[in-house]
């Protein structure tokens, strides 16, 4: 699977100048009653038996004001509703090492009303091995007043406060939700009797991690409603025809493969003939195929379905019955799996996790690390733990995997902190919104496999009294001397490449003499970035994101040796990313936000035979590949089909959902406003030159352009704002009147196709041209931002009065609109196949010339230095009217078509291809990028080590498996896989190299370098070529330019076997220097 694509996949830093809000814990109080009265069980719930007090959720009657250019990208994940949820929510959190820091950063840029941080202990140097707030100068210091104004920094619209005395249940009333980490069963258990029996309840969250094993439990109360299980779009379809039978049977158009699942509820709507559909009744169906389902109902009584119909699925909410502690920890019920080959691990865990509480209730404190006599003491609590439990025992307690344990118990790892940090958080949200299914109610998790493969002396575990102690207490000295030693190349600085330069500083990698960390990423920071990259700040906005980045990071760690670069990673910066910077490589970790990239990177790590740590994220989605040299796959080696693109006669004439209109809005935008505009600068500056490419080309395209550059400086020059406002006005006749009175002349209501059936069928729609009304609000922001944005392009100032809608009114009255009559010679594409919407003709070449000669015409009136302003489209700028030309143009198309309008929000997130994201999926993603890490590191781990991991947070689904192999080819006694090169040295000749690949049993009848060919067996002129060099061909015959610092040339080598069967093998390295 190819993860995801996220548009950041850009991070943190510090706050805003604005002045801090702080409150007292006793201030964080929500008015709220019963959550809600059911007696559905964890099955689900619906109909009128489930109601819900949502100030059980947090009071959203406030209407909160959200910042929409600061929370687009979670906007898009979560909608509305829950945001303001979320900022009527207040949270506990109690426990500030390392997980609990995690915890609070995802909770405060999510964005609750308040987060109260409790902690009665002080900062250790031992901290600092997790926590990204903590400094040296903070040892000593209570813990909550030392996190409180950096986490403040994250975000200045969540109130951020401070508890540093013991902590009463009492005080827990004032609270949606509570965290508790590092808090002992008994004490657990007294929150949760309290936080349950509550009214309303309070969701209580216990969390831990304890060197590679991390524990989390959930009680959101005796009965939590769920408002949206999945948070995915309800699924719909197009309707072919419904049946009069019962019970009735319905297909679909074959236009979208259906995603509806038997036993779904879904409503009818816009269904002719059968209109009793449309009620709005939802309704339940079953025997669901790819373009079919069964409705359970007798429609033999209906009207007749005559044509059209959408169908939409129906999302129900959902009761969860949740056991308190004292009852689940007895009997925990199903636990959720994330690794299958460890499907008997989590019972295990959560007895081990029992020993451990006991054992230091007993002792007073955790075990010693490396401490034999310790972990032999937890192994027989834990065995008289399990004899106690009856028929409910195991059968092995399994004393090797409770050694690890007690070994790394007293140490938050900095990874497995992230990864359970982002599980959290996003616990939280649910907790306080009812988006997404939550945990119910345990899990565990462990990765073991990250610890070195050789045994480690007990010595190696000994404290140094370096803020990496905690680590090195799980790992060993010798591996954390290789993590300070990395050579590490970070490519990304946006949400994901925060979230490592974080992780990889508290664990200390590239901070040793020897190591050096190289982030690289050529974007800026804008405002949306910083609801989740959270390195950067409100000041540093416009400043570039790694450079930034990598001082935020030098600020966790003083030590890391990090070097900030500006510089795209592709072909053309190869003489920034020689050979020499990518062989002195240890790893690279990915932090990108496209493909095309990603291959990019992964084709140098294959070349260079470089570990990859690819990650990526889709809202709460993520995914994460691990590329090995010889171990695994590459990243390219699996791609994901394209995404379905609409054909392009569907687009232009015949939409038939909102998404459709804004492909076409879109596209018109960058027409109207930035290419024809670039177009008319293209030919003022070189007007022989633009002329004469014109008739070169001397196609429909160039005609096409031609037209309208002619048109812009002819017909629809503007001069003044009052001209802009009639190019707007005349531009809403042609789209939304003239082109659909054309449309409906040549294709008729009643017209047929060439096979006699009906055109209009589905998913066609039929459209009616609208009637422009100054009084209808959407037809006059329409013209005003098609008015202000054209006044743009041509250097005309907008007056004030124009952004008013009653003073643009007037002034739109006064446009004379003329008369359309429709043309019966019309030619409208209805070719699905079709690529273009121009239409070739003999004539073209004289249409062109006569084209160019009113083009020079126009010029001659204009100002020599006259030139248009083209307008690149930013979608994250709510004052530039941008967005309010595109959802203008998709939603007076959708009115033409009758499809539902969407508000400028929607619009933004589909017309803007905005990539949903949040914080807690990012950080996910990188702990458990961040455990492989240590095994890349180590060196000496085998594929069934490492793991892939794809994780949706929403339901939540953890699916962790090992990478899959390398394709391997045999030939005679060798084989090979994409991660083998063979190198020649010596600067060989043609024939030379010919000769090495004879002695591998080998004839090759084809050598090419780029897209030249040196040799081929079939030309004889070629073997005249045997003596030369092959650099020297390569140079001579394919033109090639070889830089000062590359050594080698690489060639494409086709050979056969002596049976003359196609061998292939890999890249053939000729190194000449």
């Amino acid at each position: 699977m190819e993860p995801f694509v996220v548009k950041e996949n850009s991070l943190v830093s510090a706050s805003s100048p604005l002045k801090k809000r702080r409150i007292d814990h006793t201030q964080a109080k929500a008015d709220g009653s019963a959550v809600l009265d059911s007696n559905s069980n964890i099955d689900g719930a619906g109909g009128d038996e489930t109601r819900m007090n949502m100030d059980a959720l947090g009071d959203n009657s406030n209407n909160h004001e959200i910042d929409e250019d600061l929370h687009s990208r979670q906007l898009a994940v979560y909608g509305r509703e829950t945001m303001r949820r979320l900022f009527a929510s207040n949270v506990l959190l109690s426990g500030m090492q390392g997980l609990g820091v995690e915890i609070a950063k995802n909770i405060i840029l999510a964005g609750v009303k308040s987060v109260t941080l409790h902690d009665e202990n002080v900062v250790e140097l031992w901290d600092l091995s997790s926590n990204f707030v903590f400094t040296e100068e903070d040892v000593g210091k209570n813990r909550a007043l030392a996190s409180v104004q950096k986490l403040q920094e994250l975000n200045n619209a969540v109130a951020v406060s401070a508890l540093t005395e013991k902590l009463t249940k009492e005080q827990l009333s004032g609270f949606q939700a509570v965290v508790f980490v590092d808090i002992s069963f008994e004490k657990a258990i007294e929150f949760d009797d309290y936080c349950h029996s509550h009214q309303p309840p309070i969701a209580f969250i216990k969390a831990d991690v304890r060197g590679l094993f991390g524990s989390l439990f959930c009680d959101f109360g005796p009965q939590f409603t769920i408002l949206d299980v999945d948070g995915e779009e309800p699924h719909s379809g197009i309707i072919a025809s419904v049946s009069h039978e019962n019970p009735a049977f319905v297909s679909c158009v074959d236009d979208e493969r259906l995603e509806f699942e038997d036993g779904d509820l879904v409503v009818f709507s816009e269904v002719e003939g059968m209109k009793e559909l449309n009620d709005g009744k939802p309704r339940k169906i079953k025997n669901v195929k790819p373009y079919s389902f069964v409705l359970e109902e007798d429609t033999t009584s209906y009207g007749a379905y005559m044509k059209g119909g959408i169908v939409t699925q129906v999302k129900q909410p959902k009761v969860l019955n949740f056991k308190p502690l004292r009852e689940a920890i007895k009997d925990p019920g199903d636990f959720l799996l994330s690794d299958f080959s460890k499907f008997d691990r989590p019972p295990l865990l959560h007895l081990a996790f029992q020993a451990l509480d006991r054992f230091s209730s007993q002792a007073g404190r955790f075990p010693v690390a490396g401490s034999e006599e310790d972990a032999q003491k937890l192994v027989e609590i834990a065995t008289d733990i399990n004899e106690s439990l009856g028929d409910a025992r195991l059968e092995d307690v399994n004393p090797k995997l409770l050694r690890h344990l007690a070994f790394g118990s007293r140490a938050v790892l900095n990874p497995m902190a992230a990864m359970f940090g982002g599980i959290v958080g996003q616990e939280v949200v649910k907790a306080c919104s009812g988006k997404f299914h939550p945990l119910f109610q345990f899990f565990y998790f462990d990765s073991l496999e990250s610890l070195p493969k050789e045994p480690l002396d007990a010595s190696e575990f000994r404290p140094q009294n370096r803020r990496y102690d905690a680590q090195i207490s799980v790992f060993g000295s010798t591996l954390q001397k290789k993590l300070e030693d990395a050579r590490v190349f970070v490519v990304g600085a946006g949400a994901l490449g925060c979230e490592f330069l974080k992780n990889l500083a508290l664990m200390g990698v590239s901070c040793g003499t020897q190591g050096k960390l190289t982030v690289t990423d050529d974007d800026v920071i804008e405002k949306s970035n910083l609801s989740r990259q959270f390195l950067f700040r409100d000041w540093n906005i416009g400043q570039a994101k790694s450079t930034v980045a990598a001082t935020a990071a030098a600020g966790i760690n003083s030590r890391f040796n990090i070097d900030a670069l500006q510089n795209r990673v592709g072909p053309e910066t190869e003489n920034v990313f020689d050979d020499s910077f990518w062989e002195n490589l240890t790893v690279v970790v990915n932090a990108l936000d496209n493909v095309t990239a990603r291959l990019y990177v992964d084709s140098r790590c294959v070349y260079f035979q470089k570990p990859l740590l690819e990650s990526g994220t889709l809202g709460a989605k993520c995914n994460t590949q691990m590329v090995i040299p010889h171990l695994t796959e590459n990243y390219g080696a699996s791609r994901d089909p394209p995404e379905k693109q609409a054909p392009m006669c569907t687009v232009h004439s015949f939409p038939h959902n909102i998404d459709h209109c804004l492909t076409w809005a879109r596209s018109e935008f960058e027409g109207l406003l930035e290419k024809t505009p670039a177009e008319v600068n293209a030919y003022l500056s070189n007007p022989v030159e633009y002329m004469n490419a014109m008739r070169t080309a001397g196609d429909a395209q160039a005609r096409d352009t031609l037209g309208r550059v002619v048109e812009c400086l002819d017909k629809e020059k503007c001069n003044i704002f009052q001209d802009c406002i009639t190019w707007a006005r005349l531009r809403f006749e042609d789209y939304f009147v003239n082109r659909v009175k054309q449309l409906i002349y040549t294709f008729p209501e009643d017209a047929n196709t060439s096979t006699g059936a009906p055109f209009w069928s589905a998913p066609k729609r039929f459209p009616r041209p609208l009637k422009f009304s100054s009084t209808d609000l959407s037809h006059i922001n329409f013209i005003m931002a098609g008015a202000i944005l054209r006044a743009e392009t041509f250097g005309i100032p907008t007056p004030e009065w124009a952004k008013t809608p009653t003073g643009l009114a007037e002034a739109v009255e006064r446009v004379i609109v003329p008369d359309f009559e429709p043309r019966k010679d019309a030619k409208i594409v209805t070719d699905e196949k079709a690529t273009s919407l121009s239409t070739a003709s003999v004539d073209d070449a004289a249409v062109i010339d006569e084209l160019i000669s009113k083009l020079e015409q126009c010029r001659l009136s204009l100002q020599p230095e006259f030139r248009m302003k083209p307008i690149q489209f930013e979608k994250d700028d709510d004052t530039n009217y941008h967005m309010d030309m595109i959802a203008g143009l998709a939603n007076m198309r959708a009115r033409n078509y009758s499809v539902p309008e969407v508000d400028k929000l929607k619009a933004k997130f589909i017309a803007g291809r905005i990539i949903p994201a949040i914080a807690t999926s990012t950080a996910m993603a990188t702990g458990f990028v961040c455990l492989e890490l240590y095994k890349v590191l180590d060196g000496s781990h085998k594929v069934e080590d490492y793991r892939n991991t794809f994780a949706n947070l929403a339901l939540p689904l953890f699916s962790i498996a090992e990478p899959v192999p390398p394709k391997v080819v045999k030939h005679q006694d060798q084989s090979w896989t994409v991660w083998d090169r063979w190198v020649i040295k010596g600067n060989p000749t043609l024939k030379e190299l010919l000769k090495w690949l004879e002695e591998k049993g080998l004839n090759a009848y084809s050598i090419s370098c780029g897209s030249c060919l040196l040799f081929n067996s079939m030309f004889p002129r070629h073997k005249e070529r045997m003596d030369k060099k092959v650099v020297d061909l390569a140079r001579e015959v394919a033109k090639v330019e070889l830089p000062a610092y590359r050594r080698h040339l690489d060639v494409v080598v086709a050979c056969e076997d002596d049976d003359d069967n196609d061998v292939d093998i890999p890249l053939v390295s000729v190194y000449y220097a």
